[in-house]
Order: C-alpha cells, then sequence, then structure tokens
C-alpha cells in the first residue's frame, strides 16, 4: 500500500486577519505536546463520481474557514519569557492531495497505527518548538472511489471540541451552509492563573511525566483496534450502574483492563480521564470557546475491590473524579502557573493505570462536505489511550483501544462475554 503525493501547499486565510502573539493558557499548556491525528473515510457518491472530493472546492473553503479560526493559520512562537504561544503570521495549514493504491476495502476493519497516521496524515518531525505549523491536513484518493481524509492539529493550539468544531465550520463552508457556521470565541484570558495562585487540590498525579514506570508495552508494540458497542449494549450497560453511559462504559473497560492484565487484587489501580470544563466555570465559556477547556482528573481504587464488587462500584469512584467544577478547574491553573516543566503530562503509565479519553457529545460526525457525512471517524493512532464516541446518530458508540496483542484479545473475549456483562 503507498501513497501518491500530487500536492503539497500552504493555504493562508482568504482575507487579512490579525498578526501577532496569541497567548495560550495553562490549560492549552498543560496538555500533551504534539499532533492529534484523526481520520475521516468517506464512501463515494456514485451520483457525483466526477466532482466527488474536488480538492479546489476544499481548498477554497479551508482559506475561507481560516480566516475566523485564524490562530490555526500561524505558528507555534515563543514570548521573551520563555512562554509557548501562537505566532499569528498567517503562514497558512499545511494541504496535501494524494491518491493510493489502497481501495476502499482494505480500510472496512480500520486499527489505528502509526502506519495508518504516518500514511493518511501529512509528517512534521519537530512537533514543539516556534516554527511549527498548527494544522495539517490530506486529501488522499482510493484505488476504485472512496477519501480518506487525515487531520493532524497541534493540541496546544485545540482540544477535540475545538478540533470538530473547525472541522463542522471547513465542511459547511465547501457545501455551501455558511449559514450554519458559528463562529469560535477565541479570547483566552478566562482561565487565567489567580493571583495570588489558590491550590485547593492536588494534581500531581494528572499532572507530572511518568518517569521509571515498568509499563505494558512500547507504543510501537501496540495494536489498536475499534469496537462497536451497540445501542442496546449501551442501554444494557446503564442498567446495571444506574449512571451515565460514560461512567458505565469506562467502568466496564476499567474492569476488563485489569483482569486482562492479571494484575494482583492488592494492587491500586489508577484511571484518569478529561473533563471538559466549558459548562463547569462560573461563569461558564461560551460552547464554541476556540482553545483547551479540558482538566485532568483521576481516580483510584484497589483491583480486588473493582473486580469483586459490581460494576456500579467502578461507575461511583469514577463519578467523584469527573464531578469536579469551577473551583477544581481554577485550582488546576493555578497549580500549573507553579509547576516547571517536568509537570507536563507523560505518555507512559505503569501496568496497574489506563487513560480513558471521550469525544462523546462531540459533533465528530458532522463533516458533510457536500458529498455525505464521513462513514468513519477515528484516531488514526494511538498510544496508552482508549477513546470513545459516538457514530453518528445511531445511538451506537465506539471504544477505541490500544493494547499489546495477547492482552487486547483478552480483553476483547471479556468486553464482549456475557458472564462478565449481560448485554
Amino acid at each position: 500500500m503507498g501513497i501518491n503525493v500530487i500536492r503539497s501547499e500552504l493555504v493562508r486565510p482568504s482575507e487579512d486577519t490579525p498578526h501577532g502573539p496569541f497567548w495560550l493558557s495553562n490549560l492549552d499548556l498543560g496538555v500533551r505536546s504534539g499532533y492529534s491525528p484523526t481520520i475521516y473515510l468517506f464512501r463515494p457518491r456514485h451520483d457525483d463520481r466526477s466532482g466527488f472530493f474536488s480538492a479546489d472546492v476544499l481548498r477554497t473553503a479551508l482559506a475561507m474557514a481560516l480566516v475566523l479560526f485564524y490562530p490555526l493559520a500561524g505558528r507555534l512562537g515563543m514570548a521573551p519569557d520563555g512562554r509557548v504561544e501562537i505566532d499569528c503570521n498567517g503562514e497558512g495549514a499545511v494541504f496535501v492531495v494524494a491518491e493510493s493504491d489502497i481501495v476502499l476495502d482494505d480500510l472496512e476493519d480500520f486499527m489505528p497505527s502509526k502506519a495508518m497516521s504516518d500514511m493518511f496524515v501529512p509528517p512534521y518531525e519537530k512537533e514543539v518548538g516556534p516554527g511549527a505549523p498548527l494544522l495539517l491536513l490530506q486529501v488522499t484518493f482510493l484505488r476504485g472511489g472512496g477519501v480518506v481524509l487525515g487531520t493532524g492539529m497541534h493540541h496546544y493550539a485545540l482540544d477535540g471540541r475545538s478540533s470538530f468544531h473547525f472541522i463542522q465550520t471547513w465542511s459547511s463552508m465547501a457545501r455551501g451552509a455558511t449559514g450554519a457556521v458559528v463562529a469560535p470565541f477565541l479570547d483566552r484570558r478566562a482561565p487565567h492563573a489567580r493571583s495570588p495562585p489558590v491550590i485547593l487540590f492536588d494534581h500531581s498525579h494528572e499532572y507530572c511525566q511518568n518517569a521509571g514506570y515498568a509499563t505494558s508495552a512500547r507504543p510501537s508494540e501496540l495494536i489498536g483496534v475499534i469496537m462497536r458497542v451497540t445501542n442496546a449494549q449501551a442501554a444494557a450497560l446503564r442498567a446495571h450502574t444506574g449512571e451515565s453511559l460514560f461512567r458505565s462504559l469506562v467502568a466496564h473497560i476499567w474492569r476488563c483492563t485489569l483482569m486482562a492484565r492479571a494484575l494482583a487484587p492488592d494492587a491500586k489501580s489508577r484511571l484518569y480521564t478529561v473533563v471538559d470544563m466549558r459548562a463547569r466555570l462560573s461563569p461558564p465559556l461560551p460552547s464554541a470557546y476556540f482553545g483547551n477547556a479540558g482538566v485532568r482528573t483521576s481516580v483510584s481504587a484497589k483491583v480486588g475491590d473493582l473486580l469483586a464488587n459490581p460494576l456500579k462500584f467502578g461507575a461511583q469512584q469514577l463519578r467523584m473524579a469527573t464531578n469536579q467544577g469551577d473551583e477544581y478547574a481554577r485550582s488546576t491553573v493555578d497549580y500549573l502557573e507553579m509547576a516547571d516543566e517536568r509537570s507536563k503530562p507523560g505518555r507512559e503509565l505503569p501496568d496497574t493505570d489506563l487513560r480513558v479519553i471521550s469525544w462523546m457529545g462531540m459533533v465528530s460526525h458532522d463533516a458533510d462536505f457536500g458529498w455525505g457525512e464521513p462513514a468513519l471517524v477515528a484516531p488514526a493512532a494511538m498510544s496508552y489511550t482508549w477513546f470513545i464516541y459516538n457514530i453518528g446518530n445511531s445511538g451506537d458508540v465506539a471504544v477505541a483501544v490500544a493494547m499489546k496483542a495477547d492482552q487486547l484479545a483478552r480483553f476483547k473475549k471479556l468486553f464482549f462475554d456475557e458472564n462478565e456483562m449481560t448485554w
């Protein structure tokens, strides 16, 4: 399977946009550095083969979208005091048009991996430091029809909700539905550190470089898979816990992971996740807030307790971690103000721990560029992370998993085992 690049260029905003430094909050700089690779798979429309996914239409709409989202046309920069910021210089987003000998059927059972990311998302080696672009896009035309849109958005610039907002805007402009566009809210002063800082919670577990841990695998040793949980299965899970679908699913993932890893009952396991604080701050941020508005949170419990108790036990533990509000968020911002570079979150976790990221409730499938919504939206590559997200409007949920091969086989069996969970 190969990729042939037809065109690679920088797409600038179609109108003049503000230039100069763009301040990044502590929540922006407290995330994992680098790009978040995502793919969108589109099936061909038999009634429009000649103009299917016109690269010129996409390019024109991208230039229009970058007027509203102009920081994405800039580059990473650095303030005189050494703080990372965005240099709004209008250099443009990386836009690649490619073709591949891959056919649509090859991607029916898409598995996130570094190879998939390298193939469908434009590479950029220098992920941090001045000069790094913030938006990488590649449109790949498959042999026999079909298109893969690969995106790499720098995490310092935006979170998942903001990235899907950008795709929603770009696709609306491409199909001429400009009336549906909601402009991003660009003012990032709200999540600003207090003076003096007031730290009310212990954030050291969530914001520290994890060094010296015996990890379950290097990212290169992980195998990714996307599992589908039907609406009926999701309802059955919720019936077991009486909690939200997110908490119910994560509790089930937690239990199955611990069993798949055959951990000792007296070991302590910590589960990490991220809570979107847009609606939880006081006053709340606009839903169209552009940036990172998530805070890391976690909860721990003994392996034996999680496995011996009903699923509701794990879901209730998770409730304590995800019920945080304004004070927790502002405490996090103040903690990051006082922390040094070693407090940046690491990618590695000990065998006992896991990290789950949720895209649930986000407009991940609202990406109709004029040729229909994507048949698949998925992380292109994963490392030590479980992703949960809605599959369109079906009510079904995707669970993307990355584990070592032997652990993954056990995990999948446990996840859908009727004895472990009565679907």
